[in-house]
């Protein structure tokens, strides 16, 4: 089974936010990306909303043709918003509400009781759920029992010791995707994956069902398309009057 590309576009609302507005157009942006091949839309507002907005979400429903995932920490406000948008799947992420990104997995065995509780829930209407998760198979047997259909692999020390060493980045990595095997759970992953680590990561984890990539994307499009970008301006700027 190929592993699908769920773009995140947090990035594209912090660039949006940054000048008011509405450039980047959000909702555009995420058509596009359908357009190109994308077979996922991802957001992940948190609560002082810095970048995605809740109306964001809204918004992006009635327009994804793809899968549509929104991950976050399960505050109130934040499940609320789920089960009125209902999108394709929920990522829970245990991010602290001062967090700028995302920087551990749950301690499944610690939030067992709750996790079960807000993923049943989830379940019961019918949406896809999934947790982040360190790369630890010791938590995969914890992450099992809160009823969790996917989990989602934290990928940042992976990409951090991607350079170094490779093969030592990946093991972990490889150890939890066997347990998450054995207990029958589907597989994500995301953060920090970028062109240059992406598809050493995608060879050696078995069943990988999914990638989130956003700020790499966004920035490797620039880097990519700086020139041309140049060059059109050069054009226009000498252009005949």
């Amino acid at each position: 089974m190929a592993t699908k590309l769920s773009v995140n576009i947090n990035k594209w609302a912090t660039l949006r936010n940054a000048r008011g507005g509405n450039n980047p157009d959000l909702l555009k942006s995420a058509q596009s990306l359908e357009a190109y091949g994308a077979q996922g839309i991802t957001v992940h507002p948190r609560p002082d909303q810095r970048h995605i907005k809740y109306q964001d979400a809204r918004d992006l429903k009635g327009l994804i043709t793809t899968e549509f995932n929104i991950e976050g920490n399960p505050v109130q406000s934040f499940i609320d918003l789920v089960f009125e948008v209902r999108p394709t799947q929920v990522t829970l992420v245990p991010d602290a509400e001062d967090a700028i990104t995302s920087d551990a997995g749950w301690d499944c065995k610690t939030h067992l009781p709750f996790l079960k509780e807000v993923i049943a829930r989830f379940k019961q209407q019918g949406i896809r759920t999934s947790i982040f998760l360190d790369a630890d198979p010791e938590m995969v047997a914890y992450a099992t029992e809160t009823g969790t259909d996917r989990i989602e692999l934290y990928t940042e020390p992976y990409a951090q010791g991607y350079a170094k060493d490779r093969e030592a980045a990946i093991q972990p990595f490889i150890a939890t995707a066997n347990k998450a095997r054995e207990f029958n759970l589907g597989l994500n992953a995301g953060h920090d994956l970028s062109l240059k680590n992406i598809a050493f990561f995608a060879a050696h984890i078995p069943d990988l069902l999914e990638v989130s990539i956003g700020h790499a994307l966004i920035c490797e499009s620039i880097e990519l398309g700086l020139q041309h970008v140049v060059e059109q301006y050069l054009k226009l700027l000498n252009q005949p009057a």
